[in-house]
């Protein structure tokens, strides 16, 4: 029997080691750091490629499983760190693309190979004789001296496996490879849905009159886009820099219900785009998968590995949370209501007037208007500004490198050195397309992580959705625009500064619930005049913004503080909501999410308009029973950042302990130790309700 074995594993490997001859994929990559090599990748080039790597993976991970030696730190734990390298490489390119410049082609690849990893991770983290090994360690692990890195890995390589299924008898495992394998699928099918109902959508406008109200900057992007899409006139879409302006400026109520109702009811409508089937199998799927590894919800599953332990834990940080957001967020809808009647709008406020009346009495209250700000943030002036921000802070400098090849024209890429050492490889990809997913995240070619005596440093990309250049302008962006831009770059330091030498804790390879730390904790400069000097200049005049429109920015950043609040919130007890149910969900989507979180509701409910069905950080991202996150980073940032304040905004020896403590460190040792090394105490939801004018 092990003879055919044996001989189909040869052909195999020698079939697949034919296909790095044609498939750029599976050869060295002859480019600048070795980047991907973008310019020579077809969409028919996946899933050879993953085959293949998934052959070689295999064959690393059973030479462990299989090693005679006794079971060791380095020979199965740092081992099985080092395996499956190429299969990473191979698929952070394939994923990434698919939400950063997708097609049908791209997404048929995805489908085709998304089963094989699933397959293949299954195998691994089901395979009785690599967990024994693993257990044996961990048994030992309090006789072995490791250090807190090898520690770190350990325990998240010996929970994983247990919460994969490694301790499932038989037929439970066969049910938790069926159940990933129809997870794995129904995450892909619920994000192509939602882009896909995303670029459905367009408010096609030929009258002058449609326009009433718009800032010229959207109504030459609404041009460009009408012309892009072959179209007269001018067209809106529900790419968050049009979406969100046109909210908040355009006259025609009727419009703005039109453009409200259709970004709220993504994936919600019946059709070819619905996604409420999709949402209630993922989480009877996810019950049922906690169910067999003994935790009566999903998120008693997940909190497991998360700083705030348990279901309990979340509700305890929300409750205190709403306890100040509600009232406030209340108050703010009284005021908003009282001033929309001076400009005699006498009916209740609904979704699509509550960005129209909001902005316009913050703009009366604070006399200034977003659009006077713009000017002076343009897109080259915001990134100067982030570099600026990691020179005075860390010491980074970046240089533009035109010669590293790219997935589309628009993306720049930059040399990241401290000193005469690289650091890592930044791309930056701004703007919105059709084959682009909405928002703003930061994304990882490839990890840091040691290889023997080799320092592999990171490949690391930042992807938004920023308002557009015109014919006319160079693209200037919002205020909101600079803070996600802050946002993303303090993940993308969190990546490009890690110093550990185990790829499975290295960067943002930390709890979901600190992940958000690094990137928070810097949208906090950009309220700060210190440093808005530096960069914030007109894009024509190269005039400094003036120091009273600064001000205006700087007295104007808690307004309606408990809205937004309130909103935060509401996600992150929606999220716990799906994953807190212990049977399978029977009502409608729509329905679920009003019994959940619609007595949070300051405004009146809208019938068709939802959030789960296009809630894609929680369905096809990973953040399910993790949401919270957000607003637990936020206590931390919040509290953080008071040091940088007592000592100065760019004080040498903070940013030093910050990135030593936390950015080089990733998952190397638990959370909070982390953070209190650098804070000297536990944080408190003190400093976030003061800085919010919530306390």
């Amino acid at each position: 029997m092990r003879r055919p074995t044996l001989f189909i594993a040869l052909f195999l490997i020698v079939t697949a080691m034919s296909c790095k001859q044609d498939n750029p994929l599976l050869a060295d990559f002859d480019t600048p750091f070795q980047t991907p090599p973008f310019h020579l990748i077809r969409p028919e080039h996946y899933r050879p490629a993953v085959e293949a790597a998934i052959i070689e993976a295999r064959a690393e991970v059973e030479a462990i499983a299989n090693n005679p030696q006794p079971p060791t730190f380095d020979n199965t734990l740092a081992a099985l760190d080092r395996s499956g390298k190429r299969l990473d490489v191979i698929s952070e390119i394939l994923f990434n693309l698919n939400e950063a410049e997708t097609n049908a082609a791209l997404q048929a690849a995805v489908r085709e190979v998304s089963p094989l990893l699933t397959d293949f991770s299954n195998d691994i983290n089901l395979n009785p004789k690599l967990f024994e090994r693993i257990r044996a360690v961990w048994d030992a692990r309090d006789t072995l001296g490791l250090t807190t890195e090898q520690a770190a890995l350990l325990t998240k390589t010996y929970r994983g496996f247990e919460q994969n299924g490694a301790c499932l008898d038989e037929a439970s495992k066969e049910r938790f490879r069926e159940i990933s394998r129809r997870l794995a699928d129904l995450s892909l099918q619920f994000s192509e849905n939602e882009l896909a109902a995303s670029n459905a959508f367009v408010l096609h406008l030929t009258d002058t009159a449609e326009l009433a109200g718009l800032p010229a900057s959207l109504i030459s992007a609404a041009e460009l886009t009408a012309k892009e899409r072959g179209l007269e006139g001018w067209a809106i879409t529900l790419d968050y820099p049009m979406y969100m302006p046109f909210l908040r400026y355009s006259e025609r109520r009727d419009l703005r219900e039109k453009l409200n109702r259709a970004y709220g009811s993504r994936g919600l409508t019946e059709g070819e785009h619905c996604n409420q089937a999709i949402v209630k199998e993922i989480v009877a799927l996810r019950i049922e998968k906690a169910n067999l590894l003994g935790c009566k919800t999903y998120a008693d599953l997940v909190l497991q590995q998360r700083m705030a332990e348990t279901p309990a834990g979340v509700f305890a940080l929300e409750q205190q949370l709403l306890e100040a957001s509600l009232p406030a967020a209340r108050r703010e809808l009284a005021e908003v209501q009282e001033f929309a009647k001076t400009l005699g709008f006498t009916e209740t406020l609904e979704r699509w007037d509550w960005p129209y009346y909001s902005y316009k009495l913050k703009n009366a209250r604070y006399d200034y208007d977003e659009e006077e700000l713009k000017p002076y943030l343009s897109l080259d002036s915001v990134v100067k500004g982030v570099f600026l921000l990691a020179n005075k802070l860390y010491g980074l400098t970046f240089v533009p490198n035109n010669n590293i090849p790219l997935y589309h024209p628009d993306v720049r890429t930059y040399e990241v050195y401290d000193g005469d050492r690289l650091m890592s490889i930044l791309y930056l990809d701004f703007f919105p397309r059709e084959g682009k997913s909405g928002g703003a995240w930061k994304t990882t070619f490839r990890s840091q992580y040691k290889d023997g005596d080799t320092d592999v440093r990171p490949l690391v990309s930042i992807v938004t959705n920023f308002t557009k250049p015109t014919a006319n302008e160079p693209a200037l962006l919002t205020f909101s625009e600079l803070e996600t831009m802050l946002h993303e770059f303090g993940h993308a330091l969190h990546a490009m500064l890690s110093e550990c030498t185990y790829q499975a804790v290295s960067g943002t390879a930390v709890y979901r619930d600190f992940v958000e730390l690094p990137s928070q904790i810097l949208e906090n400069w950009a309220t700060e005049k210190e440093y808005l000097d530096l960069f914030a200049v007109h894009h024509s005049t190269g005039e400094p913004m003036p120091q009273e429109l600064v001000q205006k920015v700087i007295a104007s950043r808690n307004f309606t503080a408990g809205y937004l609040s309130l909103r935060q919130i509401g996600l992150g007890l929606l999220d716990m909501a799906w994953h807190t149910v212990e049977k399978p969900v029977e009502i409608s989507v729509e329905e679920f999410e009003k019994q959940a979180i619609g007595h949070l509701d300051v405004l009146p409910p809208t019938a068709g308009i939802g959030t789960s069905a296009s809630f894609g950080h929680i369905f096809a991202g990973g953040y399910a029973a993790g949401y919270y996150g957000y607003k637990w980073a936020e206590v931390l940032d919040a509290d953080a950042f008071e040091l940088f304040k007592q000592r100065g905004i760019f004080d040498k020896e903070t940013a030093k302990s910050f990135r030593d403590n936390i950015l080089s460190r990733g998952g190397s040792e638990h959370p909070m130790v982390l953070y209190t090394r650098f804070r000297g105490h536990q944080p408190s939801v003190d400093a976030l309700l003061a800085r919010s004018g919530l306390k």
